[in-house]
């Protein structure tokens, strides 16, 4: 067996066994290592509904480190513990994919001076679906041509944080377009934040429901006319071909990269 060396860290979730799925799929790819706190001991191969893989799922991330010596950590835990993965998993020398949302800008900084320290590579992707990253695409250049936007993301009702970290990165591509911050419209708030939080003047509006996975819409008005751009992602499938595209790349790609887009769009 060859390829790249993968651990998935949060390989008891739901993500996390969508990717062992598919990292078990890509002939370049080779999974070692499993890390949770749910499962432990279990082979990974009945979490999947797979014939048993001799992949064990550990309850700690710097013994998984040591005894599979992976290539490379995909991340999928929760917003309170991955700064903890990624500062281990840096510090053993070790590139890392992070799908965990809620970073701060501060948590990047500190990645990116762990990256330099360390001399290994870090992407952090807030959505891994080529669609959702053509979706903010798209809206970064509607930008440029409707002043006024609302972003409303939906997801499931068990996601931790929100906004979401698409809607977040999507407003910041907005903004990076525009050359002055565009005042906000809000008048008077009966109930109050139901005109939801507001970055850069931007309005962004979570919803968390059963029956989701994750959705977005941003929403341009202009006079007379109104611009939706929306993406959906059915299952978590929609997820893997990036997943997969970011480990094949990272161990390439100098330093921290913020968004798949960097990978996908060259």
């Amino acid at each position: 067996m060859s390829g790249i060396k993968v651990l998935v860290s949060g390989a008891s979730g739901r993500m996390g066994r969508e990717v062992c799925k598919a990292v078990l799929k890509e002939s370049e790819l080779q999974l070692v290592g499993a890390v949770d706190k749910m499962n432990i001991g279990k082979d990974v191969g009945s979490l999947i509904g797979s014939e048993p893989l001799n992949v064990f799922i550990q309850g700690e991330l710097i013994a998984g480190l040591n005894s599979c010596k992976p290539q490379v950590v995909v991340d999928f835990t929760a917003p309170a513990t991955v700064m903890n993965n990624i500062r281990t998993t840096l510090a053993a020398g070790i590139h890392v994919v992070v799908g965990t949302t809620g970073l701060t800008p501060e948590n990047l900084q500190e990645m990116n001076e762990l990256c330099t320290q360390f001399k290994v590579n870090a992407l952090v992707a807030p959505n891994f679906a080529v669609g959702a990253l053509l979706m903010m695409q798209f809206a970064a250049t509607a930008a440029k041509y409707f002043p006024q936007v609302e972003i409303i993301e939906l997801h499931h009702d068990q996601k931790l944080d929100a906004p979401s970290g698409t809607s977040i990165k999507t407003a910041e591509m907005i903004l990076a377009g525009r050359e002055k911050q565009v005042p906000s419209t809000i008048g008077e708030e009966k109930i109050k934040g139901v005109r939801g939080g507001e970055m850069g003047g931007i309005h962004l509006h979570s919803v968390r429901l059963p029956g989701l996975i994750a959705h977005q819409e941003v929403i341009f008005g202009g006079e007379g006319q109104t611009l939706t751009i929306r993406h959906d992602s059915m299952s978590r499938e929609s997820f893997m071909p990036g997943v997969i595209l970011a480990a094949k790349l990272v161990c390439e790609r100098p330093g921290l990269t913020y968004g798949l887009e960097h990978y996908l769009f060259q």
